[in-house]
């Protein structure tokens, strides 16, 4: 038989495919129409009005400019109707994330990335919001009205937070998501993406951020839900195309599978016969192994269930040495956890940060998994993990003993007498307790007992009675301290200071935004200054007293000074600022916003003269 037939055969088949689907793309397009027709005669029926309705409460979130007993800058501003927009420029009755930009990220305090993290999660704050009413969503507006840009994805929830009774199953959908893009304007705007419909009513709604791209803070002012209380006419139309779809996929996989059978007639002469696995068991165990590395995690349990060969590659626990489960927050619960256990007992890297809320991991599932993954453990990010209570961290004490690194930022549930624990843990390096209910009794038991700490934040503590207390044990205590987060830490004074200074010398970062008990008069920035060389970041953010001694003695004294935040200071000149990056050549974050005598011709020269600094200048009340 000639070799010609086949391929003509193969030929014909494609072209009858290529029929079928046009045929069913145009049939397709006459629904689509129809649909539209549907959809807007169903938006003018009074059956199915519109429901309009802003938030009304902020249920959780990760992180706030603002401090926990106000108003300004903090995620509570979206509730309710807006107080600002349409109005542009930075506004205290606004929502506001505490960081933007990639400053953070080249702190000395920034954390290594985790391996195998998807590309297309990049969330790194959220906030969740409550609805009055459950609706069927048909859009989502957020007012932004600084520096927009931020949002990258937008979630419903079938749980209703105000309902008496636990839902049997919490489903999270994907209404809208998109990469990070830079906006180049910084004005407001009322941000309308086009949503997906999903099958079932909401009055939980999530906004994931990303303010990589951001020159500055971005500003939330308020989101409105847009609804029908009924299920539109359109989502059940919308199935039946999604079914047609599938249909289409079907038969084309098996069309697929006709040509490969083909394929296989004409290649099996020249290849001859090999091995049951092909060839690729004939490559050296470890070489299949850094192949496998690249693959997301879903795609490596996906891989695991096609040969024994690749299951055991698959299920190989040097494969989860590293396991970033943070991409999975939504579908994260015990029985994920359960499944994972035998593949995970060489973790060293651990990441369930917002994982497990709402009831999808119990105490009982985390402990089950620690008791058998927890003895390699180095690193556990645990932010946001709202299931966690004293018996957790009394688990991690007793099941991580190599553990050096821990985040605990914005669990805030965490009962204060649990933290008590973390002193047993004698090897940490770095602690993150932001916006935790850490109290003082038990932060100088995890001071005196944790020598070995170099990073340690403690930003929006509020349970701690006395920070002059808390400095002077880390300077007698944590010789080793390399960042020290005291963001609106509001009662350290100069004598805390002085205590932190003389006894942590290798200090590189410092954050002391917001301390409105530090006053330059004593000379407390002018000792920084002095005792610290290594400096590398410091902010002193929102602190009036800062002045040009203080400039003169950080130009003096820190050459190596990368980041400085003096925003709102009134004693700073435009000479002492150039002599200040005259003298540290590798300054390239400089936030002078709201500094009365700096003006728009102070900045404009300053970056003339200065190039690869960023110097941000916000004069809007």
């Amino acid at each position: 038989m000639s070799p010609v037939f086949p391929m003509l055969t193969v030929l014909t088949m494609f072209y009858y495919i290529c029929l079928r689907r046009r045929a069913r793309t145009a049939a397709r397009g006459e629904m689509m129409n129809s649909h539209r027709t549907i959809e807007s005669n169903s938006r003018t029926s009074p059956l199915n009005a519109e429901v309009v309705q802003y938030a009304k409460e902020v249920v959780d979130f990760s992180s706030h400019y603002g401090s926990e007993n106000s108003m300004s800058y903090t995620m509570w501003n979206l509730a309710g109707e807006p107080n600002v927009f349409p109005s542009s420029g930075d506004f205290t009755q606004t929502a506001v994330f505490r960081t933007y930009g990639t400053w953070w990220d080249q702190c000395p305090s920034a954390s290594l990335p985790f391996k195998r993290t998807p590309p297309n999660f990049q969330s790194q704050d959220y906030v969740e919001l409550a609805f009055e009413q459950q609706v069927y969503p048909t859009a989502v507006h957020v007012l932004e009205t600084y520096h927009p840009g931020a949002v990258i994805r937008i979630l419903a929830c079938s749980a209703n937070p105000y309902s008496p009774i636990p839902p049997a199953e919490v489903r999270w959908e994907i209404l809208w998501s998109e990469k990070p893009t830079k906006v180049n304007a910084s004005q407001a705007r009322q941000f309308k993406p086009c949503i997906k419909q999903i099958n079932f009513p909401t009055n939980l709604i999530r906004l994931e951020v990303n303010s990589s791209l951001l020159d500055y803070y971005t500003e939330l002012d308020a989101v409105v839900l847009h609804g029908t209380k009924d299920k539109p006419v359109l989502s059940l139309k919308t199935s039946l195309i999604d079914m047609n779809d599938l249909e289409d996929d079907d038969y084309e996989e098996e069309d697929v599978c006709g040509m490969d059978s083909l394929n296989k007639k004409f290649s099996s002469t020249a290849l001859g016969e090999g091995p049951n696995n092909g060839y690729f068991d004939k490559l050296p165990y470890e070489l299949i192994q850094l192949i496998l590395n690249h693959l997301t995690l879903p795609d490596l349990c996906r891989l695991a269930q096609t040969c024994k060969l690749l299951n055991q590659h698959c299920c190989d626990p040097l494969q989860y040495t590293h396991l970033n489960l943070q991409p999975y927050w939504a579908k994260l619960n015990d029985t994920s956890l359960e499944f994972l256990q035998p593949r995970c007992t060489l973790v060293q890297w651990l990441n369930l940060s917002w994982t497990g809320n709402r009831g999808f991991i119990s105490v009982a599932g985390f402990s089950r998994f620690l008791k058998v993954c927890g003895s390699e453990l180095v690193r556990l990010e645990l932010s946001c993990s709202h299931f966690l209570n004293e018996t957790c961290l009394e688990i991690i004490s007793e099941m991580c003993p190599n553990l050096q690194d821990l985040n605990l930022s914005s669990c805030d549930k965490l009962p204060p007498q649990a933290f008590s624990h973390i002193a047993k843990l004698c090897g940490l390096r770095r602690l993150v307790l932001y916006r935790t209910k850490v109290e003082q009794t038990a932060l100088l038991s995890i001071l005196n007992f944790c020598s070995e700490l170099q990073h340690l934040s403690l930003g929006s503590c509020v349970m701690i009675e006395d920070y002059d207390v808390i400095a002077s044990m880390i300077g007698a205590k944590c010789k080793k301290l390399r960042t020290l987060d005291l963001w609106r830490c509001k009662n350290i004074t100069e004598n805390g200071i002085a205590e932190l200074a003389s006894g942590c010398p290798l200090l590189e970062e410092l954050d002391l935004g917001w301390c409105p008990t530090l006053q330059s008069s004593t000379g407390c920035f002018a000792r920084l200054a002095r005792q610290l060389p290594n400096l590398q970041k410091l902010f002193l953010t929102a602190n009036r007293s800062v002045c040009d001694t203080d400039i003169e003695e950080l130009a003096c004294n820190c050459s190596r000074l990368r980041q400085l935040d003096i925003l709102g200071t009134r004693m700073v000149s435009p000479a002492s600022l150039r002599k200040l990056l005259e003298s540290c050549k590798d300054l390239s974050l400089l936030d002078v916003s709201f500094c009365s005598q700096i003006d728009n011709r102070a900045v404009l020269e300053l970056n003339v003269s200065f190039p690869k600094v960023f110097i941000k200048k916000s004069f809007t009340q």
